[in-house]
């Protein structure tokens, strides 16, 4: 049973209930005590300013449980399952062709972040996107969440879902990480990588990240996840409407999964995959470089970073992202004009032209490119 967004609603409302009736039972008493008025007003605004915040969360809180559970009832996952260390793990393949593309979310993220691309992306070749442990309709696993886990788990699942290659590893920000550990335990099969806005290893080491980190006052992790489970089991992000919201390029069904997938956010695996975010880098500070293997970079606005960090912050990763390219000798970078973070939701144009024409040129199907260790702006 799902404890935050089943248990844990049924709790609150339980509570909100016996909080409104013992709240309602004082108000009414006080008419009968012998206290100063403004002692009876101030009570009476305290309480009625209780039981309408007590009645709002329980009431968002029961009804984002009734609407999830009536809604995926309703909608069965896309994909397949396969059991992965006796848990079971969740993929999405689309489309046909040779080299596959495994796609990799960012952090806190899982297949239906593709929603938008995957679909365009199948036109051209075969196409898995999939849950990573603890996230989607993957079964959680136990600590640590690092890179060298991830990566196992990964082969594992494209080998009970028989893809055994050629593969073209995609992957989103904390996925960079995650794709080099694959590449290099597992390199028989990889023809391919391209590095969306990906992170590097112990990125968070640089002084101006540090310096960044510690001038934004971010409350530590245990407040945060403390706040992130109270927001997602009250459900504050369909009260607000992020359940509802449409989402660019999708088509209208994967628009309404992505949108109630946030309303279902995995807490838990994604807090555990950020206390291993040390251990990762520690576990891929070395991988690479990898010869000739075609590699395609493509990275968001750095003025679009600036604007909303800085623009020591936005140099930094630009640099970061240029560093990319070391490691291959046929590696280049496109930075997305216009795009926050998210290029496959900003720019998914960008994806959608560059990444069939990469396929194509590991193929042979199309000209190289003459460009190799450029960077350019489209």
């Amino acid at each position: 049973m799902d404890f935050d967004y089943v248990v844990l609603p049924a709790i609150i409302f339980m509570v909100g209930i016996l909080l409104i009736w013992l709240s309602v039972r004082r108000f009414r008493s006080l008419s009968s005590k012998s206290y100063r008025t403004w002692r009876k007003v101030a009570e009476r605004i305290v309480l009625s300013v209780v039981v309408l915040l007590v009645a709002v969360l329980a009431g968002s809180s029961a009804y984002n449980a009734i609407a999830l559970h009536h809604f995926w009832a309703a909608n069965q996952p896309p994909g397949a399952f396969y059991s992965v260390n006796g848990h079971r793990m969740h993929i999405i393949c689309t489309g046909s062709g040779s080299p596959t593309i495994v796609l990799e979310a960012g952090l806190g993220n899982d297949a239906l972040t593709w929603g938008g691309v995957q679909p365009v992306l199948s036109s051209t070749t075969r196409v898995c996107s999939y849950d990573r442990a603890g996230f989607g309709w993957s079964d959680a696993l136990p600590a640590p969440r690092d890179a060298d886990h991830i990566a196992a788990e990964l082969h594992e699942l494209l080998l009970q879902a028989k893809v055994t290659g050629p593969i073209v590893l995609m992957g989103h920000s904390m996925a960079g990480v995650y794709m080099r550990d694959y590449a290099t335990r597992y390199p028989e099969n990889i023809v391919g990588i391209v590095f969306e806005d990906g992170s590097t290893p112990l990125q968070d080491e640089n002084p101006v990240v540090k310096a960044f980190e510690s001038k934004s006052k971010v409350p530590p992790p245990w407040a945060l996840e403390l706040l992130a489970k109270s927001a997602m089991s009250t459900g504050i992000p369909r009260l607000i409407g992020q359940c509802s919201q449409s989402i660019k390029g999708f088509d209208a069904r994967a628009a309404k999964l992505q949108a109630e997938d946030i309303c279902h956010s995995h807490v838990d695996g994604m807090f555990a995959a950020m206390d291993s975010i040390n251990q990762s880098g520690q576990e891929t500070v070395h991988t690479g470089p990898y010869g000739a293997l075609p590699i395609l970079i493509i990275s968001e606005d750095p003025a679009k970073m600036a604007a909303a960090s800085s623009t020591d912050m936005a140099n930094v990763w630009s640099q970061m992202q240029e560093d990319l390219k070391k490691l291959s000798t046929r590696s280049r970078r496109i930075i997305a004009n216009g795009s926050t973070h998210y290029i496959h939701i900003d720019r998914a144009e960008l994806i959608e032209k560059e990444v069939p024409l990469f396929i194509e040129q590991i193929r042979g199907t199309a000209p190289q490119p003459d460009n190799w260790g450029s960077t350019i702006t489209e």
